[in-house]
C-alpha cells in the first residue's frame, strides 16, 4: 500500500506536468483564453498537494490541510471557468469566490470551533463537486450545438470524478472501508486517490482535445478568409456558390449573385499608393456590410473584385440590394473632402436559373456579363442579366431593372 506522502508526491508531479503542458499551449496560442484557466487550475492543484505534504512536518496542526483543501477547491473552480470561457460564456468570478470562501470558512469552523472530520469532508467534497456538476451541461450539450469528442470525454470523466467523490463521502460518513482520513490511508482510499489522479489526467486530455478542435476550426476559418478585408475569400465563395447551386437545383428556389468592381482602382494605387488602395478596399467592405441582410455573404474574389451571394433571392430582390450599395457608395463619395478618396463601384447582377444547373461558373459568367455592361454604360451603376427573350419582338428591355439580354 502506498504511503500518504507518496500519494501526495504523485499528485504534485502529475499536476505540475499538466500545468507545464497547459502553459505551453497558452504561450503558443495566446488568443485561446480557456488555456489560462486550465493552466492556473493545474498549478493550483500542484500547490495544494505540495501544501498538504506539510502535514507530515506539523503533526499537531490541521492548518496545511485547511490551506490545501481551499486551494484545491479554487483549482476546481478555475477548471470550470475554463469550460465557461471555452464556450464564450461570461466567466463568473463571483461564483468562484463564493464557493472558495464558503469552503474555507466551513472547514475552518469544523477545525477550530467545532472539530468534526465528517463535516469537513462533506464541505470539501461538495465544494469540489459543485462547479464540476454545474459545467456538465455545457460539456455534454454544447451551447453552440457542435458536438466535440473532447467535451464528451471530459463530461464522462467529470461524472466519474463526482461518483468517486460521492463514494469517498459515503465512506467517510458511514465508516465503511475504514472511513476516510487525509492523514491515514487504507488500501481502498489509496486506490480511490490513484483513480482520481488518472481521471484528472483524462479530463485534461479531454480539454486538450477541445482545444485542438477549436484551433483546427480557427485554422479552417482562416483558410476561407481574406486577410486584408476579413470577409470570405475566393475559395469560400466557390464553396458557397456550389452549395447554393446544388440546393437550388434540388428545391427550385432561386438565389442571386452580385459581382462588384471598384471603378478606377488601378488609378488609386498608381496615384495614392497601395496602402491607400488597401484602405479603400477595407472601407468598401465596411460600407457593403451595412447594406446586407442576415445570411448574405460578402466575398473578395481577388484584387478589387467582390461578390455577394444572396440566398433565396430573385433578380428583382438582388437589384434592390445593388441599388442600396450604390446609394451608400455615392453618399460616402459626396462627403469626401481634402485627401479623402471617393469610392465608385460597378455592379453586375444575375440570378441562378435551371439552365445553369450545379455549375457556379455559369452564375459567375452571367453576373460578369452584366458587370461588363455596367462599365460600358459609364460605370458607377449596375446592370442585371436576364437570359429570357422579350415577350414582344423588338420590345425594349425593362428600364427599371436595366436588363441585359445575353446568354452566359
Amino acid at each position: 500500500m502506498l504511503s500518504v506522502p507518496t500519494l501526495w508526491t504523485v499528485l504534485v508531479i502529475n499536476f505540475l506536468s499538466l500545468g507545464l503542458i497547459w502553459a505551453y499551449v497558452q504561450r503558443t496560442y495566446p488568443s485561446f483564453e480557456a488555456a489560462r484557466y486550465w493552466t492556473g487550475s493545474a498549478f493550483m492543484c500542484a500547490a495544494a498537494a505540495a501544501v498538504a505534504t506539510l502535514r507530515g512536518v506539523f503533526d499537531e496542526s490541521l492548518l496545511p490541510l485547511l490551506a490545501a483543501g481551499s486551494i484545491m477547491v479554487l483549482a476546481t473552480c478555475l477548471a470550470a471557468m475554463g469550460i465557461q470561457c471555452f464556450y464564450e460564456k461570461v466567466v463568473d468570478w463571483n461564483r468562484t469566490a463564493i464557493i472558495t470562501m464558503a469552503a474555507f470558512a466551513g472547514m475552518w469552523f469544523f477545525i477550530y470551533v467545532n472539530d468534526s472530520a465528517p463535516a469537513r469532508l462533506t464541505i470539501f467534497i461538495v465544494a469540489q463537486a459543485l462547479p464540476l456538476v454545474m459545467s456538465l451541461k455545457m460539456l455534454l450539450s454544447p451551447p453552440d450545438g457542435r458536438k466535440n469528442a473532447g467535451a464528451q470525454l471530459a463530461g464522462i470523466v467529470v461524472i466519474l470524478i463526482v461518483t468517486i467523490y460521492s463514494l469517498r463521502l459515503m465512506a467517510g460518513l458511514s465508516g465503511a472501508a475504514g472511513g476516510f482520513s487525509f492523514t491515514h490511508y487504507n488500501q481502498v482510499q489509496s486506490l480511490l486517490t490513484l483513480m482520481l489522479v488518472f481521471l484528472s489526467m483524462a479530463v485534461n486530455f479531454g480539454f486538450l482535445l477541445m482545444a485542438i478542435d477549436r484551433l483546427r476550426s480557427e485554422v479552417a476559418d482562416l483558410a476561407l478568409m481574406d486577410d486584408l478585408t476579413g470577409v470570405a475569400n475566393r475559395r469560400h465563395l466557390l464553396q458557397r456558390l456550389t452549395e447554393e447551386c446544388a440546393r437550388s437545383e434540388r428545391s427550385g428556389d432561386p438565389f442571386s449573385l452580385l459581382v462588384i468592381d471598384l471603378d478606377g482602382f488601378k488609378g488609386i494605387n498608381d496615384t495614392h499608393g497601395h496602402a491607400a488602395g488597401d484602405a479603400c478596399l477595407q472601407h468598401f467592405t465596411l460600407m457593403a456590410q451595412t447594406r446586407l441582410r442576415p445570411g448574405d455573404m460578402l466575398a473578395r474574389a481577388g484584387g478589387d473584385e467582390f461578390c455577394i451571394v444572396l440566398p433565396s433571392s430573385t433578380l428583382r430582390e438582388a437589384v434592390v440590394i445593388a441599388r442600396r450599395l450604390l446609394e451608400v457608395c455615392r453618399a460616402d463619395a459626396a462627403e469626401c473632402a481634402g485627401t479623402d478618396i471617393p469610392i465608385s463601384v460597378s455592379i453586375g447582377v444575375a440570378q441562378w436559373t435551371h439552365s445553369m444547373g450545379a455549375f457556379p461558373d455559369r452564375v459567375i459568367a452571367a453576373a460578369d456579363h452584366a458587370l461588363y455592361e455596367a462599365k460600358r454604360d459609364g460605370r458607377n451603376r449596375y446592370a442585371a442579366y436576364d437570359p429570357s427573350p422579350p415577350l414582344v419582338p423588338g420590345a425594349e428591355a425593362n428600364p427599371v431593372a436595366e436588363v441585359l439580354r445575353k446568354h452566359a
